[in-house]
């Protein structure tokens, strides 16, 4: 299997200070305790990030040198864009970092507003495009509006910005999952087929409202689709020889919780990820836990919790990446220890390969995989995307796909069990 190029851009080791006596930076308006330092780091073509600035009091002091508080993935494209000027621009595109004090938002009513403490640009060069690991500056740096002012020293920002090689593998399902379709590496114009994928329901199962006849009478009346679970749903992932090298089933079936007709966080389902065990030919060991449910809303959300088990046992239980995904529109199931996870309830740890898991070492982090879907009642031909790093053997990759299966399926999983359907229309309201 051959890797596309990709390269991580880390931004870390942040931390702003007011050079002189404590007094003084008080006076600035910059404490650790009334005024929290944010920044906003934008690089063309991207989301902005935000994140958070400890205040340094100490002039000794200096912020950890490893810690990560943002990164962006950049692949050949992004690299063309980032060099090339565009229509509105004179130069090539920078990466920018600019400073606020205050919280932006409003307070009984009142709308408040942050203050710019200044800004740290870093113009993209030819030496992103390089391939090789690259810090581009590691210190500190003035910022502050007034430095030049006497009397009135400006703020100073500390940070470690740094390139990386960070290969990956790219992957596509051919069709939809529960259609069982080939599972195909993507290298440029080139598909290589790597795996295929089964997927299956017991017989208790076959029935599914997803599937569901729409009879048509043209009286314009309405009818319920009838409540049931949703249980034994398997996905198998075989190599190119036609041996299984990883799967998920369902072990919590997906009913509707009381009271409601969706999937709710009370009772959510659940998936059992497996490989198969190297020391009992024909067995499974299981791997990891992926829980999903529906969250109501103006626009609904299906959330996502995903363990790892320790030494493939089902006791020692390791956060990995608790997110949400639109359930019209799609989007993106990730493993990524240097992107905020909202309501994780435990820090996400930092494993070196699948296979390794379960050592959860903290020394390297970062993305892991990727696995983008689109919404309920989509065709939708997952495409995952997984670190170098952590692959070691193809059934490495294996037990990925069949993860990116079970979210994948999950979407409609967690479709509401009673719409009201129009007769003759196969379009819920």
């Amino acid at each position: 299997m051959d890797p596309q190029a990709f390269i991580r851009l880390s931004i870390g080791s942040l931390g702003i200070r007011i050079p002189g006596t404590a007094p003084t930076a008080a006076k600035s308006g910059i404490t650790a305790f009334s005024s929290p330092c944010v920044c906003e780091i934008r690089l063309r073509g991207f989301p902005v990030q935000t994140t958070p600035i400890p205040f340094i009091s100490s002039p000794e002091a200096t912020p950890n040198s490893h810690s990560v508080a943002s990164s962006f993935y950049l692949e050949e494209s992004d690299l063309k864009a980032l060099l090339a000027p565009g229509c509105f621009y004179a130069s090539h595109a920078c990466l920018e970092i600019v400073v606020f004090t205050g919280r932006k938002g409003s307070h009984c009513g009142v709308g408040t507003k942050r203050q710019q403490i200044g800004a740290f640009k870093l113009n993209v060069g030819p030496e992103w495009g390089e391939g090789k690991p690259v810090i581009l500056f590691s210190g500190w740096i003035g910022i502050g509006k007034n430095r030049q002012e006497s009397g009135k020293p400006g703020a100073e920002l500390h940070l470690r910005v740094k390139l990386d090689p960070d290969p990956r593998y790219v992957f596509q399902f051919e069709d939809e999952t529960k259609l069982s379709p080939q599972v195909v590496q993507l290298q440029g114009t080139v598909k290589q087929p790597i795996f295929s994928c089964k997927f299956s329901r017991d017989r208790v199962s076959q029935v599914d409202p997803l599937s569901s006849f729409w009879s048509s009478s043209g009286d314009g009346s309405y009818q319920d689709i009838e409540r049931r679970e949703r249980k034994g749903w398997k996905v198998k992932i075989h190599d190119l020889s036609g041996s299984a090298v990883a799967a998920a089933f369902i072990t919590t079936p997906f009913v509707p919780s009381s009271g409601c007709d969706w999937v709710a966080k009370s009772n959510p389902g659940a998936w059992l990820i497996v490989r198969p065990d190297a020391c009992r030919p024909e067995s499974w060991q299981p791997w990891g836990k992926l829980e999903v449910w529906r969250e109501r809303g103006i626009r609904d959300s299906i959330c996502f919790r995903f363990h790892v088990f320790s030494d493939g046992q089902e006791g020692g239980e390791f956060l990995m990446s608790e997110l949400l995904i639109n359930a019209e529109k799609g989007g993106e199931f990730f493993i990524d220890t240097d992107r905020q996870i909202r309501g994780a309830a435990t820090p996400v740890p930092s494993p070196q390969s699948s296979g390794d898991f379960a050592a959860l070492s903290p020394v390297t982090g970062g993305f892991v995989m990727s696995c983008r879907v689109q919404g309920e009642g989509k065709c939708s031909k997952p495409l995952v995307q997984l670190a170098m790093r952590h692959v070691t053997c193809v059934e490495d990759a294996a037990i990925f796909m069949a993860l990116a299966a079970a979210v994948d399926l999950s979407i409609e999983a967690c479709r509401p069990f009673r719409r009201k359907m129009r007769i003759g229309s196969r379009h819920s309201w």
